[in-house]
């Protein structure tokens, strides 16, 4: 009778570690990948309730831009990014774009991931000269090729998503494009080259 695989690993120090180490700490990963998407649909559960002084809460808003996003006949790739700018609120409240756009950078495309990380300046426009602060901080990517479309993704969906009165969809009605984006990552370090899936996929 053959022995079962071993579920963990004995070494305490990476350098200890075999190939047969590694082969149970990547079925290990690939499991947890596995569960990316209930965990992000978690973290925007926390987003529910707190309004930050806005007439609707983080949650509502967030919902409102993807809403609008996905009437406009956006793709679902651009929805699902309308629907995580705003995730980092909770852990990043002072840089929340970069931790929105570090979440989505591995399974979207370029001109996606950098309209998220840089929709916080771009929002700007609207706001900062109340703070004190620049609006015009969007100026020094005037020259960029999507700087236009950071420009539009504010102006249209996530300037005017604070709307109580909005017709807005519930989370369930993102939820299949959410779990179909995050089923597998574009670009990451963790890439098998030859299967083109996340190391250890293939002895699966």
């Amino acid at each position: 009778m053959s022995q079962p695989t071993a579920r963990q690993t004995t070494f305490s120090a990476m350098r200890d570690a075999t190939r047969e180490d590694y082969r149970i700490i990547g079925r290990h990963s690939v499991e947890f990948f596995a569960g990316l998407p209930d965990r992000v649909l978690a973290h925007l559960e926390l987003l529910r309730g707190d309004t930050g002084g806005y007439a609707v809460d983080r949650l509502t808003h967030s919902l409102q831009t993807a809403t609008r996003a996905r009437r406009d006949g956006r793709d679902d790739e651009y929805v699902v990014c309308a629907l995580l700018h705003d995730i980092g609120d909770t852990l990043a409240c002072t840089n929340h774009a970069d931790l929105a756009a570090a979440i989505l950078e591995p399974f979207v495309s370029q001109k996606n991931h950098w309209i998220v990380k840089q929709h916080a300046i771009f929002q700007g426009y609207y706001f900062f000269h109340h703070l004190g602060l620049d609006r015009n901080m969007r100026d020094r990517f005037r020259d960029h090729e999507w700087f236009r479309d950071c420009a539009e993704f504010c102006e249209k969906y996530d300037q005017r998503s604070f709307d109580p009165g909005y017709d807005t969809l519930p989370l369930a009605a993102f939820e299949p494009a959410l779990r179909k984006l995050f089923a597998a990552p574009r670009n990451s370090i963790y890439l098998d080259p030859e299967t083109g899936r996340l190391g250890a996929s293939r002895e699966r």
